[in-house]
């Protein structure tokens, strides 16, 4: 139950909410916390913050105040990966990135859980990158109060999904690289490729274990794709050749090496002609020669998932048309961006 008294009134009461002040371009945060017991001196700084009245607030058994409220929900939204402060400011609780990992969003549970109207939480984007410390989604209740039946509405929800919001730390797998191509296998050009891929192995806690090169001759190809697999590398990537070219013949040794469920093509630019596919249990990709030109392709929106034990097939690539044009900014900000989204 609410009840407002003229601020002129309200010395010696309790605050029963935040009162945030905002700055144009200066701050935004907290003026008063809840709890505050108002003063004489604080009159004229309330007014300045628009607040001519002060809540009187009375709840019943089966009302609940934001604070209370937005605990509940984070508690309850929260996956493996996640942790979030016991406190709520201002009505609202962050919650934040436990450890290194890829954000995964239960979308539907999500949606469900912000119909109810009076319940929120915005989060980043489903399978964003995140790093330990990093906010990635918030949550609160709108009003200052509710019915305590619409706050057990949403934990369920929120529970029945096993939390909405979580983080999933990246394996650290072995790639097996084989570079394709008769330009590189005989020396005419200095192959790029592998700096390339080092590097994002690296970015993304994997490691190189094995690098082959390999003619365009498909036999070989599979040949040397064999040989990362028998060293031990749980991962394997080939470059180049998965053109329409006569000599681009990749395609073809990575299925001669038995690669299963491969599916070419993806509806993201760049990475139009990526293969995706496994050899038994072990995951491959055919990556085209953008992966050497451009700084962020299909292969980052893949290989994360990958390491998180995720199987990508016809439906994960065809979901990544929508968004999966990439802007080619003159100075990437990916995954601060639209790209994979």
């Amino acid at each position: 139950m609410l009840q407002t008294i003229p601020v002129e009134q309200a010395v010696g009461m309790v605050l029963p909410h935040d009162i945030t002040v905002i700055i144009k371009d200066v701050k935004k945060g907290t003026a008063f916390k809840k709890g505050h017991i108002i003063k004489t001196e604080d009159i004229d700084v309330l007014k300045s913050l628009g607040k001519d009245n002060i809540y009187v607030l009375s709840l019943t058994q089966d009302e609940i105040h934001e604070n209370e409220a937005a605990v509940i929900l984070a508690k309850s939204l929260s996956g493996a990966g996640v942790i979030f402060s016991a406190e709520a400011e201002e009505g609202k609780i962050a919650l934040y990135a436990e450890y290194d990992g890829l954000l995964k969003i239960k979308k539907d549970a999500l949606l469900e859980f912000n119909m109810l109207g009076e319940v929120m939480c915005s989060t980043l984007h489903n399978f964003t990158p995140v790093k330990k410390g990093e906010n990635i989604a918030a949550t609160r209740l709108i009003p200052l109060i509710s019915g305590r039946k619409l706050i057990d509405k949403a934990e369920q929800i929120a529970i029945a999904a096993d939390g909405i919001v979580s983080v999933h730390q990246l394996e650290k797998k072995t790639i097996g690289l084989v570079i394709t191509g008769n330009e590189v296998f005989y020396n005419r050009i200095e192959d790029q490729f592998e700096e390339v891929l080092r590097a994002k192995a690296i970015e993304y806690g994997a490691q190189i274990g094995l690098v082959r090169k390999a003619p365009d001759d498909s036999t070989i190809i599979a040949m040397e794709i064999r040989a990362c697999i028998e060293a031990g590398c749980d991962l394997i990537v080939t470059s180049g050749g998965m053109s329409v070219d006569p000599d681009d013949v990749t395609r073809d040794g990575i299925i001669k090496a038995e690669a299963k469920s491969s599916v070419y093509g993806t509806p993201v630019l760049p990475g139009a002609m990526f293969l995706s596919g496994k050899i038994g249990s072990i995951p491959i990709f055919g990556l085209p020669a953008c992966g050497m030109f451009h700084k962020i392709t299909v292969f980052d929106l893949v290989l994360p998932r990958i390491l998180i034990g995720e199987s990508i097939g016809r439906k994960e690539l065809a979901e990544l048309g929508h968004g999966g044009l990439c802007r080619n900014c003159k100075v990437c900000r990916y995954p601060v961006c639209n790209f994979g989204k």
